[in-house]
């Protein structure tokens, strides 16, 4: 039995209808009859529709969740195993749809969707299968013996430009862990998530309750999980100040939270560079990722004061040459942002570095010509960026650059840590050790040193209030288990 689909198909033109949630192994009806709209981002058609929950959906899901965790958390490793697998195949199988649908949700290029939007999920589950076969959950220390035991009911909330991914980057590890979880996928792109509720329900291989979808607002599902008692955890991802209102409601009864929240992330190149074409490339490349709609965006470009102008050049060539436009359209580099909200906001970012007296580059406040419709935004470059100035201290969550001028390297570490967040960053530099040193200086999760790949093994998360807790590879695997100590 899959999720009933009342109207279209996620890649037909008619809107997709998802009026029921996943609740305790089995499509149920949602209490109460609103439901929110899902807009294509090229279009501005209405690309589906999508039932709300409400407090009393969680605690039907919540109630469900402590029955599943009752069987899945004394499952034997074998059986865990075995299911990461059949679920990382019927992800597998649908990678084209999942792709597709999210092109047109999020409005990330086709190709880049593929590889990313349906290929980390994919990744999210297949890379639990190893790392549960080398885990040790018991370990002998003195007299006392640790064991590592799940956490216990896992409550996910989901933000909307990795949607399925940022899912499954907490549902695999919860579930490999032997937790059972209740997952609430933004209301802007909720429609993916149907797809990973139809994979596991059609693998059966996790006892009803195990895994619970329930869509919804922040403010009504997501508080209510945040607060409820009958969950152990909490895993959000989102802005900042949601994650503090998510873990000011979870204090009420001290569960625990772990918390992936937004950034202002510096790239900084070296005065030893002397490859410039190539570092600023890459840079406006990780900047403009997802039409800069991703939390580790390396949207400051840090440079050496005397290198400015070649800078700028470089940077305005590579934004101007940023081919936008549909999604479908193979020659399309950045797609739309994902809503008119969105769209609004960026420009409102754009109009205050104008205000401020930052030195427009490239891009602007103006909508491309030729696109008729969808939320674009032209990219934009900034340059003679003031490190207290708007654009270089708040998060834009769209595509827009903002260089800044440093004279020492003394300085370019304050500049970079000079701001709440602390989620990535990037280095370049032509001596590799030179960059090592200066990166261990960066107060931040993640740093890559000279256009290094994303290691999905590797820990992802913040310092200061990009979040706390890890996700992804051995060390987001044990966000999900509690310790206990038995002494012999």
């Amino acid at each position: 039995m899959t999720a009933p689909v009342q109207e279209g198909h996620p890649t037909g033109v008619q809107p997709i209808v998802r009026d029921t949630f996943y609740i305790g192994g089995d499509w149920v009806s949602a209490i109460e009859r609103e439901t929110v709209d899902v807009i294509d981002a090229t279009t501005e058609e209405v690309l589906g529709r999508v039932s709300l929950g409400t407090a009393a959906d969680v605690d039907r899901a919540v109630a469900a969740a402590r029955s599943g965790f009752d069987e899945w958390s004394q499952s034997p490793i074998e059986q865990r195993i075995d299911a990461l697998r059949t679920i990382t195949a019927g992800l597998q199988e649908r990678a084209e749809e999942i792709a597709t649908l999210v092109a047109r949700e999020v409005g990330m290029p086709l190709g880049l969707s593929r590889m990313i939007q349906a290929g980390l999920p994919i990744m999210d589950f297949g890379s639990m299968v190893n790392l549960l076969d080398e885990l040790e959950l018991e370990q002998q220390v003195g007299n006392s013996l640790i064991v590592r035991e799940p956490v216990g009911v896992v409550g996910c909330i989901t933000p909307w430009n990795y949607p399925l991914h940022q899912i499954c980057a907490k549902v695999a590890p919860a579930i490999a862990a032997g937790c059972s979880v209740v997952v609430k996928p933004s209301d802007v792109t909720p429609l993916n998530a149907f797809i990973l509720a139809e994979v596991i329900h059609e693998a059966a291989v996790l006892p009803a309750g195990a895994f619970n979808l329930i869509p919804g607002y922040g403010p009504v599902v997501g508080e209510a999980m945040a607060a409820h008692p009958g969950i152990d955890m909490i895993s959000f991802t989102g802005s900042t100040r949601a994650g503090k209102r998510v873990a000011e409601a979870a204090a009420a009864t001290v569960k625990r939270v772990a918390l992936e929240l937004g950034g202002k992330s510096p790239y900084v190149i070296l005065p030893d560079t002397t490859d410039m074409q190539q570092a600023v490339i890459n840079g406006v490349g990780k900047c403009y990722l997802n039409s800069g709609q991703t939390c580790s965006a390396l949207t400051r470009m840090l440079v050496p004061r005397e290198r400015l102008q070649e800078v700028e050049m470089i940077a305005k060539a590579v934004a101007e040459s940023s081919t936008i436009g549909d999604p479908f359209d193979e020659s399309s580099r950045l797609g739309p942002l994902v809503s008119d909200t969105q769209r609004e906001r960026v420009r409102g970012y754009i109009r205050q570095g104008l205000d401020e007296g930052a030195k427009l580059v490239a891009g602007g406040l103006e909508p491309p010509d030729d696109q008729p419709t969808g939320y674009f935004v032209k990219p934009t470059v900034f340059s003679e960026v003031k490190p207290d100035m708007t654009i270089a201290q708040e998060e834009i969550f769209g595509p827009v650059l903002s260089i800044i001028p440093y004279d020492s390297e003394d300085e370019a570490v304050e500049i970079a840590n000079n701001t709440i967040y602390g989620l990535a960053g990037g280095v370049w530099s032509d001596d590799p050790e030179h960059a090592k040193q200066f990166a261990r200086r960066l107060r931040t999760g993640q740093v890559e040193i000279n256009g290094a790949t994303f290691n999905p093994l590797a820990p992802f998360g913040g310092y200061k209030q990009s979040g706390h807790g890890r996700e992804l590879g051995p060390i987001g695997l044990d966000e999900f288990f509690e310790i206990k100590a038995i002494q012999l």
